[in-house]
């Protein structure tokens, strides 16, 4: 991607002075290098000593610069979850990449088969025997494309509903000498932000059980998949435990949103990664005794998960609610005056990056780099 965006153009100057970040104009999204590193490093840690492969999931941060760190330590390649996503990300020489939702539409599939021929290693998920079809005309005359069966964990968003459906779907693509069948898919969404370990434990376990009949009938039939992959940040101690999967999709370890962080991830209490993305926000107007605004409102972060969270910059009793489209309020006892920083954190990860263009990478105060959002936007 182009570093001409309007954060490189604002921000390029004050690449390296001590002190940076104390001059970025807000809101600005950021990336605290120290925190982040120390994730990245943690989950491959965590994949390589329990034997998994590690695909970490693309849509929590849709950044070029990201995916080659996580590579770096060890992971196979990136998941993505729009056929967007994963253009962009090759278009920036990653690989290995792997589509977690299905791609059915004729446009979409010449784009996916045009993908395919530029890189080494591209995977995809189908749920119905006419995708299968189609995505086997489509890659005829070049690499077989690898294929896998998408099972329903039990939300009816995508995947086949049955065991059968399963040996059917994976019998057809192992049939067709233009597609490789890779193996399984199976994420539970629904269950990755039970706060409650053992709750959360009891859940996977349960659904664990019912993919277990849907590995089973397919060896049986002859086709046992090489690779089962899903998983997330919520499930990953759980499905090592569990040692079903073969491979995890998380994705938001790498910044720990305030979703993940009000979660037990591993039992023991302690948060096994650090909160890595931050919004940095200024204050605008300070008139109201009790109260602040600032600069970051609901074009700052997503609302889905609720307010933010007030990291740094105020009292320990501070919160924060939303103002309007471009304000937003600081409401405590102990609050700083105009043109003061505060720094948030974010509800919800995903959907917060793409409404930036960029991650301010800060060590410290200093600001070290500036990380496009590769994808942003790329949501077809």
């Amino acid at each position: 991607m182009s570093k001409d965006i309007a954060s490189h153009r604002l921000h390029a100057q004050l690449i390296g002075q001590p002190g940076s970040r104390d001059w970025l104009n807000t809101p600005a999204l950021i990336l605290d290098l120290a925190a982040f590193e120390r994730n990245v490093a943690r989950m491959a840690d965590f994949a390589r000593k329990h034997g998994l492969a590690l695909r970490p999931h693309a849509k929590s941060h849709k950044s070029a610069d990201i995916a080659r760190a996580q590579i770096a330590a060890g992971a196979v390649g990136l998941c993505c979850a729009k056929l967007g996503e994963a253009e962009a990300l090759a278009a920036e020489g990653i690989d290995g990449l792997h589509l977690t939702s299905p791609v059915v539409t004729p446009p979409a599939i010449a784009r996916l088969a045009a993908l395919s021929r530029r890189l080494t290693s591209l995977s995809v998920v189908a749920d119905h025997p006419a995708a299968v079809a189609a995505l086997a005309s489509a890659a005829q005359g070049g690499l077989p494309l690898t294929v896998f069966v998408d099972i329903d964990p039990g939300i009816r968003r995508t995947g086949v509903a049955t065991a059968n459906d399963a040996v059917t779907l994976a019998r057809l693509i192992a049939d067709c000498p233009s597609l490789r069948y890779g193996g399984v898919q199976f994420y539970c969404g629904a269950q990755q932000h039970i706060q409650n370990f053992a709750e959360r434990r009891e859940a996977i376990a349960e659904r664990t059980r019912y993919l277990s009949k849907y590995l089973a009938d397919l060896a049986a039939a002859g086709l046992p998949p090489k690779v089962v992959t899903g998983g997330g940040t919520g499930s990953h101690a759980i499905d090592a435990e569990l040692g079903v999967l073969t491979e995890l999709q998380v994705g938001s370890y790498i910044f720990m949103d305030r979703e993940y962080a009000e979660c037990d991830l591993d039992g023991g209490g302690a948060m096994p990664f650090e909160t890595a993305l931050l919004v940095d926000a200024r204050v605008i107007s300070a008139n109201t005794i009790g109260l602040i605004t600032i600069d970051a409102g609901l074009k700052a972060f997503a609302t889905d998960a609720g307010p933010a969270t007030i990291i740094a910059g105020a009292g320990d009793d501070a919160r924060y609610r939303f103002m309007g489209d471009e304000h937003g309020a600081v409401m405590g006892t102990d609050l700083p005056g105009l043109g003061a920083r505060i720094t948030l954190g974010t509800p919800h990860c995903d959907p917060t990056v793409n409404l930036y263009d960029a991650y301010h990478v800060i060590n410290g105060e200093d600001l070290v780099a500036i990380w496009p959002v590769t994808a942003r936007g790329r949501s077809a």
